[in-house]
């Protein structure tokens, strides 16, 4: 009977070991002139990965879609949520109509959402004075 210990045989398997691999295959890529981007933040498990077509327009919007999903998932639960989510509605507005004109409507639902923004500000800063007058 033959035992062997994985760990021992098998070389320990990372998110950077992961990172490094990709790094060859960019390569590998490059080399048939298909331009990539990758940024990294190991730290936290992160690798972003743009092809030619990316611009500093698109990337904004991929970011903020980040931004949003986070407003979504905390939707209620935590008490800046409602900024979050405000925030980020006025800015995908802004960020769509970035090569054209805001529509009156597009106006209008800016200015109800820095209402919302105004409206939950005030009520953080009341619970705040509320706290700090209790404590």
């Amino acid at each position: 009977m033959h035992a062997c210990r994985t760990s021992e045989i098998d070389e320990v398997m990372t998110f950077e070991n992961f990172y490094n691999d990709l790094l060859d295959l960019v390569k590998k890529y490059e080399n048939q002139n298909i331009p990539l981007k990758i940024e990294q933040d190991l730290e936290n498990n992160i690798i972003k990965i743009f092809g030619e077509k990316i611009n500093s327009l698109t990337r904004a919007k991929n970011g903020l879609n980040d931004v949003t999903e986070l407003a979504y998932a905390s939707a209620e639960y935590h008490p800046y949520w409602n900024i979050l989510y405000n925030s980020s509605e006025i800015v995908n507005s802004v960020l769509d109509k970035w090569k054209s004109t805001l529509s009156e409507e597009d106006l209008s639902d800016i200015d109800w959402a820095l209402k919302e923004l105004e409206q939950t500000l005030e009520k953080i800063k009341n619970k705040k004075s509320t706290n700090s007058r209790q404590g």
